[in-house]
Protein backbone atom coordinates (compact mmCIF):
# COMPACT_ATOMS: atom_id res chain seq x y z
CA UNK A 1 0.00 0.00 0.00
CA UNK A 2 1.50 2.99 -0.62
CA UNK A 3 1.25 5.71 2.50
CA UNK A 4 1.97 9.08 0.53
CA UNK A 5 -0.19 9.54 -2.22
CA UNK A 6 -1.42 13.32 -2.59
CA UNK A 7 1.59 14.45 -0.53
CA UNK A 8 3.95 17.06 -1.83
CA UNK A 9 7.68 17.53 -0.37
CA UNK A 10 10.46 19.55 -0.88
CA UNK A 11 13.86 18.52 -1.50
CA UNK A 12 16.45 21.59 -1.32
CA UNK A 13 19.72 21.37 -3.53
CA UNK A 14 22.53 23.73 -4.24
CA UNK A 15 25.66 23.11 -5.36
CA UNK A 16 27.86 20.00 -3.50
CA UNK A 17 24.85 18.36 -2.26
CA UNK A 18 26.59 14.65 -0.75
CA UNK A 19 24.69 12.65 -3.60
CA UNK A 20 23.16 10.21 -1.37
CA UNK A 21 21.81 11.96 1.24
CA UNK A 22 19.43 13.82 -0.90
CA UNK A 23 18.86 11.09 -3.58
CA UNK A 24 17.64 8.16 -1.48
CA UNK A 25 15.18 10.56 0.89
CA UNK A 26 13.79 11.19 -2.38
CA UNK A 27 13.56 7.36 -3.74
CA UNK A 28 12.42 6.69 -0.54
CA UNK A 29 9.12 9.09 -0.74
CA UNK A 30 8.49 8.48 -4.19
CA UNK A 31 8.61 4.63 -3.84
CA UNK A 32 5.36 5.34 -1.09
CA UNK A 33 3.80 7.76 -3.63
CA UNK A 34 4.49 11.43 -2.77
CA UNK A 35 5.63 13.91 -5.22
CA UNK A 36 8.75 15.52 -4.64
CA UNK A 37 9.89 18.77 -6.26
CA UNK A 38 13.25 19.40 -6.14
CA UNK A 39 14.14 23.06 -4.78
CA UNK A 40 17.32 24.99 -5.25
CA UNK A 41 18.03 28.86 -5.85
CA UNK A 42 17.74 29.04 -9.79
CA UNK A 43 14.71 27.22 -11.71
CA UNK A 44 16.27 25.00 -14.27
CA UNK A 45 19.64 24.88 -12.53
CA UNK A 46 21.80 21.74 -12.97
CA UNK A 47 23.23 21.62 -9.63
CA UNK A 48 26.17 19.26 -8.59
CA UNK A 49 26.55 16.65 -5.70
CA UNK A 50 30.17 15.75 -4.04
CA UNK A 51 30.11 13.07 -5.67
CA UNK A 52 29.23 13.82 -9.74
CA UNK A 53 25.69 13.12 -9.58
CA UNK A 54 23.64 15.78 -10.61
CA UNK A 55 20.64 17.32 -9.70
CA UNK A 56 18.37 19.92 -12.17
CA UNK A 57 16.24 22.32 -9.85
CA UNK A 58 12.43 22.16 -10.98
CA UNK A 59 11.45 25.59 -8.45
CA UNK A 60 13.41 28.15 -7.69
CA UNK A 61 12.90 29.25 -3.26
CA UNK A 62 10.97 32.16 -4.45
CA UNK A 63 8.30 29.87 -6.22
CA UNK A 64 7.44 27.79 -3.57
CA UNK A 65 4.58 28.46 -1.24
CA UNK A 66 5.13 26.24 1.93
CA UNK A 67 1.56 26.09 2.37
CA UNK A 68 1.33 24.11 -0.08
CA UNK A 69 3.64 20.81 1.19
CA UNK A 70 3.30 18.13 3.49
CA UNK A 71 7.32 18.18 4.19
CA UNK A 72 10.59 18.90 3.41
CA UNK A 73 14.19 17.27 3.31
CA UNK A 74 17.41 19.13 3.53
CA UNK A 75 20.59 16.94 2.93
CA UNK A 76 23.78 17.13 4.17
CA UNK A 77 27.14 17.59 2.16
CA UNK A 78 28.57 21.47 1.87
CA UNK A 79 25.10 22.33 0.30
CA UNK A 80 23.48 23.27 3.85
CA UNK A 81 26.09 25.62 4.55
CA UNK A 82 24.71 27.88 0.95
CA UNK A 83 21.14 26.92 1.58
CA UNK A 84 21.07 28.20 5.34
CA UNK A 85 22.41 32.04 3.71
CA UNK A 86 18.64 32.14 1.59
CA UNK A 87 16.01 34.38 3.40
CA UNK A 88 13.75 31.73 1.59
CA UNK A 89 14.96 28.87 2.73
CA UNK A 90 15.17 30.21 6.12
CA UNK A 91 11.77 31.29 5.96
CA UNK A 92 10.26 28.08 4.31
CA UNK A 93 11.55 26.14 6.91
CA UNK A 94 9.94 28.52 9.87
CA UNK A 95 6.60 28.07 7.99
CA UNK A 96 6.67 23.97 7.85
CA UNK A 97 7.95 23.85 11.42
CA UNK A 98 5.30 26.17 12.96
CA UNK A 99 2.75 23.55 11.75
CA UNK A 100 4.22 20.89 12.30
CA UNK A 101 5.14 19.59 8.83
CA UNK A 102 8.02 16.65 8.80
CA UNK A 103 11.51 18.31 8.61
CA UNK A 104 13.97 15.66 7.56
CA UNK A 105 17.71 16.86 7.76
CA UNK A 106 20.69 14.52 7.89
CA UNK A 107 24.33 15.15 8.13
CA UNK A 108 25.32 19.12 8.01
CA UNK A 109 21.35 19.80 7.24
CA UNK A 110 21.41 20.98 10.76
CA UNK A 111 22.76 24.17 9.63
CA UNK A 112 19.99 25.29 8.00
CA UNK A 113 17.84 24.10 10.71
CA UNK A 114 20.22 26.31 13.82
CA UNK A 115 19.99 29.30 10.90
CA UNK A 116 15.84 29.13 10.99
CA UNK A 117 16.14 29.33 14.53
CA UNK A 118 14.02 26.31 15.12
CA UNK A 119 16.06 23.52 17.69
CA UNK A 120 15.72 25.37 20.97
CA UNK A 121 14.62 21.90 23.07
CA UNK A 122 14.94 19.78 19.96
CA UNK A 123 16.43 16.32 20.44
CA UNK A 124 18.29 15.66 17.01
CA UNK A 125 21.42 13.95 15.68
CA UNK A 126 23.95 15.15 12.96
CA UNK A 127 27.38 14.27 11.91
CA UNK A 128 29.65 14.70 14.99
CA UNK A 129 31.29 17.58 13.13
CA UNK A 130 28.91 19.96 13.71
CA UNK A 131 27.06 18.27 17.48
CA UNK A 132 28.96 22.12 19.08
CA UNK A 133 27.02 23.79 16.65
CA UNK A 134 23.60 22.07 17.46
CA UNK A 135 24.17 22.33 20.89
CA UNK A 136 25.15 26.20 20.51
CA UNK A 137 21.83 26.32 19.22
CA UNK A 138 19.48 25.10 21.86
CA UNK A 139 19.32 21.40 20.69
CA UNK A 140 19.64 18.09 22.77
CA UNK A 141 22.02 16.38 20.47
CA UNK A 142 22.86 12.39 20.61
CA UNK A 143 24.83 10.29 18.92
CA UNK A 144 22.20 8.24 17.33
CA UNK A 145 21.88 7.22 13.76
CA UNK A 146 17.96 8.55 13.75
CA UNK A 147 16.76 10.75 16.30
CA UNK A 148 12.32 11.59 16.23
CA UNK A 149 11.78 14.46 18.01
CA UNK A 150 7.86 15.23 17.38
CA UNK A 151 7.87 16.34 13.41
CA UNK A 152 11.72 16.99 13.34
CA UNK A 153 13.69 13.55 11.91
CA UNK A 154 17.33 13.81 12.12
CA UNK A 155 20.29 11.14 10.86
CA UNK A 156 23.71 11.29 11.13
CA UNK A 157 25.62 10.20 8.11
CA UNK A 158 24.70 7.64 4.59
CA UNK A 159 25.34 5.07 6.70
CA UNK A 160 22.10 5.52 8.89
CA UNK A 161 20.39 6.28 5.41
CA UNK A 162 17.51 2.95 5.70
CA UNK A 163 16.20 3.78 9.53
CA UNK A 164 16.47 7.53 8.36
CA UNK A 165 14.17 7.38 5.03
CA UNK A 166 12.02 4.87 7.16
CA UNK A 167 11.65 7.46 9.75
CA UNK A 168 10.99 10.28 7.23
CA UNK A 169 8.08 8.02 5.91
CA UNK A 170 6.37 7.50 8.53
CA UNK A 171 6.30 10.52 10.00
CA UNK A 172 4.35 11.95 6.78
CA UNK A 173 2.17 8.77 6.85
CA UNK A 174 1.34 9.68 10.65
CA UNK A 175 0.88 13.58 9.09
CA UNK A 176 -1.89 12.46 6.88
CA UNK A 177 -3.84 10.86 10.14
CA UNK A 178 -3.25 14.20 12.12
Amino acid sequence: MLRLIGKKIIALVDEEFEDLELWYPIYRVREEGAEVHLVGPEKGKKYIGKYGVPAQAEFSFEEIDASNYDGILVPGGWAPDKLRRYSQVLNIVRELDKVKKPIGQICHAGWVLISAGILRGVTVTSTPGIRDDMENAGAIWKDEPVVVDGHIISARRPPDLPPYGKAFVDALAEAERR
